[in-house]
């Protein structure tokens, strides 16, 4: 069954099957099925070459599929960026053919792009997959087009594809979309009489069909766990369902301009938080129009509208008055990485006043030039100091004060360290396995395990990522000093 709790019964099977079936279920001899040499194999799609991600193609040849999935499947969802951006690379990359795979890990990858609301990305797996051959990559389909509002393909696809055995939820709403209301509603009588539908997806449904058929009466009361596909009828009947304690990939829904602007707010900060959309797209939601009111998130979207204006209209006093303000109603909500993201290259080289400068310096430190601005910039506070030397890989010198800044230390500094588990890895090129344990290892020791930590930073180093490692300490260490 998918990790996914929320995905709709857009099939008739009540329990989702591998994507190949490898046991048999008697002594009869099975029908021999044939494909084409050069069809791809379903682990091994990926969207990014090994020339993109610098990582091997064997990336799992020498794992064990259901170990993989599994690492997968219980990587946080909140971790620090750079350990997110690692895993993504992951996810979407190109590999060699997985022995005896059978789909589970391209299953467990799109999941996990789910669970962070990545859904471009986990459509693009998808249609790579021909997601019409199997049910249980039709049903993950069927749902991100329902939250990009791209129903008309999948329900398309039901047209023409009866073999994917819709149940009767999807087969209405698609015959609705496809304008076939009479059918629609046939079917739900049908569907009804026989039983197969619950009483309040029928009265849903119902809605949905005749919507002028049931003015005046009652708001339907929304379910706690709602899929995408009821999520939608729940819209189309006029009673959106606010996607705030929805799972992140519902706040694609709500980025649609049908959409109220502090709605479309939130889901813009809670997708651009885990870098589900790019940067630029949330500031094209602040910049909309002037908040009409003050407080909360009106608070942060003035500030970054007035540090943008003073920006564009390279004002030096005002850039100065308004960065060290947005920094924090930024850094107050996590977002520190993408606000690094638009504005460090802008930034840089310019004179500031002195608390611009300290607020300069901590966010180009969450950008890809941290190194850079790090040899350039003299610290204003004790605590940079370490900042900067960890951020040129000065590890021997750091002067390391506390104790995570001692873990951290060690994790980079320690050639000694021993891990017979990872040594192994290693040596059975199970990079792919070494990469998760590494990347989990140091979430972990962000939430507190200071041993994990080192060995998290250890790990990354002895695989070649010191960059995602010297990244995710500097993120790291940022957050404790809020």
């Amino acid at each position: 069954m998918s990790a996914i709790n929320w995905l709709s019964q857009s099939v008739a099977s009540e329990a989702e099957r591998p994507l190949e079936q490898d046991i048999a279920n008697n002594a009869t001899v099975e029908t021999i099925t044939s494909q084409p040499l050069d069809a791809p194999d379903l682990d091994s799609i990926g969207l990014l070459s090994t020339s993109v991600t610098g990582l091997p193609g064997s990336l799992w040849v020498n794992s064990e599929p259901e170990e993989i999935a599994r690492l997968i499947r219980t990587f946080p969802q909140q971790a620090l960026p750079a350990l997110t951006e690692q895993l993504r690379t992951l996810l979407l990359a190109q590999t060699d053919p997985v022995p005896n795979g059978q789909g589970q890990l391209l299953l467990a990858r799109i999941d996990a792009l789910l669970a962070l609301g990545a859904l471009e990305d986990a459509l693009a797996l998808l249609e790579h997959a021909n997601p019409t051959t199997n049910t249980a990559l039709f049903r993950r389909w069927f749902d991100v087009t329902l939250l990009l509002g791209l129903e008309d393909r999948s329900c398309q696809a039901l047209r023409e594809n009866g073999d994917i055995a819709p149940s009767f939820q999807a087969r209405i709403f698609c015959l609705a979309r496809n304008g076939d209301w009479d059918a629609a509603a046939l079917t739900l009588n049908s569907a009804d009489a026989l039983g197969y539908v619950e009483d309040a997806d029928a009265e849903l449904i119902s809605r949905f069909l005749d919507p002028e058929g049931f003015e005046g009466a009652p708001v339907l009361t929304p379910p706690q766990h709602p899929t995408p596909l009821v999520y939608r009828m729940f819209e189309a009947i006029g009673e959106p369902i606010p996607t705030q304690n929805l799972p992140l990939a519902f706040s694609h829904a709500a980025l649609r301009p049908n959409i109220g602007w502090k709605p479309r707010v939130e889901a813009a900060e809670r997708l651009v938080r885990v870098g589900s959309i790019p940067a630029n797209q949330i500031l094209g939601i602040y910049s909309e129009r002037s908040p009409a009111a003050s407080g909360s998130i009106w608070s942060r979207v003035s500030a970054i509208q007035r540090f943008d204006a003073a920006l564009q209209s390279d004002d030096r006093a005002e850039i100065s008055r308004t960065l060290p303000l947005v920094w924090r109603e930024m850094s107050r909500v996590n977002l520190q990485r993408p606000f690094a993201e638009l504005y460090q290259e802008q930034l840089e080289g310019r004179d500031l006043s002195a608390p611009a400068t300290a607020a300069y310096i901590h966010l180009a430190l969450y950008s890809n030039n941290y190194e850079l601005v790090a040899k350039t910039q003299t610290p204003l506070h004790g605590d940079d100091a370490f900042l900067m030397q960890i951020a040129q890989g000065n590890f021997e010198t750091a002067n390391a004060q506390t104790s995570v800044e001692r873990a951290i230390v060690d994790g980079f500094s320690n050639q000694d360290f021993s891990d017979p588990d990872f040594d192994i890895l290693l040596s059975e090129n199970r990079i792919g396995e070494a990469i998760l344990i590494s990347l989990t290892n140091f979430a972990a020791g962000s939430e507190g395990d200071l041993e994990r930590l080192s060995t998290g930073i250890n790990g990354l180093m002895r695989l070649g990522l010191e960059d995602t490692a010297r990244q995710a300490s500097l993120q790291f260490l940022l957050v404790q000093d809020l």
